[in-house]
């Protein structure tokens, strides 16, 4: 991360919201329309997601799928990601596009969500259509499907980072937390949306007849929903481009006359002009302050300086990314078994019934109540998303943390303690709360740590470089919701062992309550929090 822009391989950057002759001025505030439009991408993302949950173990099972491979389904995905994630972080906080920096990779990670729904719900369909040999159908559905499943489930993972990078980028300190909050209301009602259409029986209803089957039909929702979104979330606030200081600072004096409004730059990240300034602020300094302002410096990002970036992240952010992989661990730990642990634990069903069986119905009937249960937490992580505005004004993101861990792992006790139906439903209440607050709170303590680490450099040295470890918003971004890839590689590796060994899916709940009340102690004692 060498600071000579003379080098091989370096290109100079000028970043007009951290390097300005002025001061330190934040984007403008945002309309709330605004906000909600980008919150958009949420909803359209989380309502894919609640129909791959309701849909995707029928389609494996529909193409014949081998046992054998349904490890490899669920952990090839989170892997990529892990692996890969910060890479497209650091890539996006260096992006020259002329649409902006984090837009682009939204666009095309969205555009993969949508092929491998594509590719997932329709495949078997298709490859019925093209191929009439038996074994080779089998062969290419099964292909074409594992190959949709896991295209989506990597970018539906990937895509969290960008957005919340964008969202940092063009807003202030304080809609960055209206825009947290809005995210999780959204992904909520996107959630319950899903899971609510998923439940319904569309192959006896007109649009099942007319499509072919319930997997067209959903295919065509989601399709519709995701592109809806995804377009309202990409015109919501527009980018600026990131400049290289060798094209955007022209080798001449600085003016001293009035401001030039027609020559006007854009504030970085924002659509607002800098206003009661200069043109080019760059160049217009006034007494002969800051005539050397310290460009940002960076050498094209490769994977070694990429992880040595990483490894020298400060030691609260690595607590976080510690804590939102617990976190993350625990929820999914619950989420991923709900309904199996419905079906066999409390309505006492068994899924290795023969289909004709009395065991087996009943099996089936605890599944779509366990949905039903899944979607009583995306309306309860909707609900606590809106009020938790006015509860963290009075117990802090401290208290927040603190409180999304302690009730999901009280609950989840209480469920695997005492499986009854009723109380399970109830409690499921619990599960949003956690869901809001792993959307929320880490996200909203990044945006501290940045906001923090900004008035420093610019009450030290006004018109500072970024720090030389390389790491920008996409980066940190990256990392955090890397944890969830990794929560994801845990859980997928790690319960089916623990159910194996222990002969019933009971354990996965009781896991689930124990991580996130390790969780709690972590918050607690080792997160900084920004007073």
């Amino acid at each position: 991360m060498g600071s000579s822009s003379g080098q091989t391989g370096t290109h100079t950057y000028q970043s007009l919201a951290e390097d300005r002759p002025f001061g330190f001025v934040e984007p403008p505030k945002r309309p709330t329309g605004r906000l909600i439009m980008h919150s958009m991408a949420m909803f359209g993302r989380e309502f894919c997601y609640a129909v791959e949950a309701a849909y995707v173990t029928p389609v494996l099972l529909s193409v014949g799928l081998p046992k054998s491979l349904y490890s490899t389904v669920w952990l090839l995905s989170p892997i990529l990601g892990f692996l890969l994630q910060p890479v497209v972080g650091s890539a996006s906080d260096h992006c020259r596009s002329s649409w902006g920096r984090r837009r682009p990779y939204i666009l095309a990670l969205s555009i993969m969500m949508l092929l491998g729904m594509a590719l997932y719900l329709n495949g078997d369909t298709v490859i019925s259509a093209l191929v009439a040999n038996p074994r080779r159908k089998l062969v290419w559905a099964i292909t074409i499907t594992m190959i949709g499943v896991v295209l989506f489930d990597f970018a539906a993972d990937f895509i969290d980072g960008p957005i919340k990078a964008y969202l940092f980028d063009v807003c202030s300190h304080q809609d960055k937390e209206r825009g947290l909050h809005y995210h999780a209301l959204f992904t909520g009602f996107g959630g319950a949306l899903g899971y609510l259409l998923g439940a319904m029986d569309w192959a006896h209803l007109g649009m099942g007849r007319m499509l072919g089957t319930e997997f067209q039909v959903m295919f065509f929702f989601s399709a519709l929903v995701l592109t809806l979104c995804f377009i309202i979330h990409l015109c919501s606030i527009s980018e600026t481009p990131l400049r290289d200081v060798a094209e955007a600072v022209p080798p001449q004096p600085a003016p001293q006359g009035p401001p030039l409004p027609s020559e006007a730059l854009y504030d970085y990240g924002s659509i607002e002009k800098v206003k009661n300034g200069y043109g080019n602020p760059e160049l217009a300094v006034q007494g002969g302050k800051n005539k050397n302002p310290a460009p940002q410096t960076r050498r094209t990002m490769t994977m070694k300086s990429l992880l040595r970036a990483l490894v020298s992240m400060p030691a609260h952010y690595r607590c976080l990314c510690i804590s939102h992989l617990i976190g993350w661990t625990a929820f999914l730990s619950n989420m991923l078994f709900f309904t199996d642990f419905m079906g066999q634990i409390v309505f006492q069903g068994d899924p290795y019934s023969p289909h004709n069986s009395t065991e087996f119905l009943i099996y089936e009937r605890g599944v779509e109540v366990g949905c039903w249960g899944l979607c009583i937490n995306s309306v309860s992580s909707s609900l606590y998303s809106y009020f938790q505005k006015s509860l963290v004004s009075y117990i802090g993101l401290k208290g927040l943390y603190f409180m999304g861990y302690f009730l999901f792992g009280l609950g989840t006790g209480f469920i695997g303690l005492f499986p009854n139906v009723y109380s399970t439903l109830v409690l499921c209440a619990l599960f949003g709360v956690m869901s809001s607050t792993l959307y929320t709170v880490p996200f909203n303590l990044i945006a501290e740590y940045h906001r923090e680490e900004e008035e420093e450099r610019h009450k030290l040295a006004p018109g500072g470089a970024l720090d030389s470890s390389g790491r920008g918003k996409g980066v940190d971004c990256a990392a955090l919701t890397c944890m969830v890839q990794l929560a994801q590689i845990l859980v997928g590796g790690g319960l089916g062992f623990l159910v194996n060994t222990a002969g019933s899916v009971i354990v996965v709940v009781i896991t689930a309550s124990a991580v996130a009340l390790i969780g709690c102690c972590f918050v607690a004692l080792f997160v900084r929090y920004v007073n």
